[in-house]
């Protein structure tokens, strides 16, 4: 019975269907290392998948300010950790989001809120980029967003082509982000400039 409020329902037989999989594998599930094994596991993934259980339009508009502000918003280097809806392997990289209020602000860290409620789902990086950006979009209605995710994925690194170095860019944007070329311009120049 799951007494922490932590992990959710499932947890007791999650931990069940690992104890197979460790068997199927061909390990012996009572050796000293592999006991508490399975339990781990269970606790892990719900853990890495707490996102199906936020709300990030929630999370934004909680936090929704009237302010007179019309210049960009970016919080940059966000860190992003995901699993691979394919191969259920880690993706990590940074996430760079931007918006252009129009007339409501939300609070510094809720972009980043954002980031970590869809990345901690099972995801590709294309679907997440999108998600981030249409959901500030619907909950600020600001005249632009910007996305952009720069990301590692283990399914490339360390399975198939095993291609170590690889990275993956995705983008996405609305509003004046698209229209507005020098708008857009701004921002990736924003986003590649280190400040440290």
């Amino acid at each position: 019975m799951n007494l922490n409020p932590e992990y959710r329902e499932g947890l007791d037989e999650l931990a069940s269907h690992y104890k197979s999989v460790l068997s199927l594998l061909g390990e012996d599930t009572e050796r000293e290392g592999l006991q508490k094994t399975p339990m781990r596991v269970a606790k892990a993934m719900q853990v890495l998948t707490r996102g199906y259980t936020q709300d990030p339009h929630k999370v934004l508009t909680d936090a929704l300010f009237k302010e007179d502000y019309n210049q960009m918003v970016i919080v940059k280097d966000i860190d992003v950790f995901s699993l691979c809806e394919h191969h259920m392997l880690p993706f990590y990289g940074k996430a760079h989001v931007a918006y252009i209020p129009n007339g409501y602000i939300t609070g510094l860290s809720k972009s980043a809120r954002v980031v970590e409620s869809f990345a901690r789902r099972l995801q590709v990086q294309e679907r997440l980029t999108v998600q981030i950006r249409d959901c500030i979009q619907e909950a600020l209605n600001p005249m632009g967003v910007a996305v952009v995710i720069e990301a590692s994925h283990m399914c490339m690194q360390m399975r198939g082509v095993e291609k170590q170095g690889s990275a993956t860019t995705t983008s996405a944007f609305t509003g004046v982000f698209l229209s507005h070329p020098p708008t857009r311009q701004e921002f990736m120049t924003l986003i590649s400039n280190k400040y440290r």
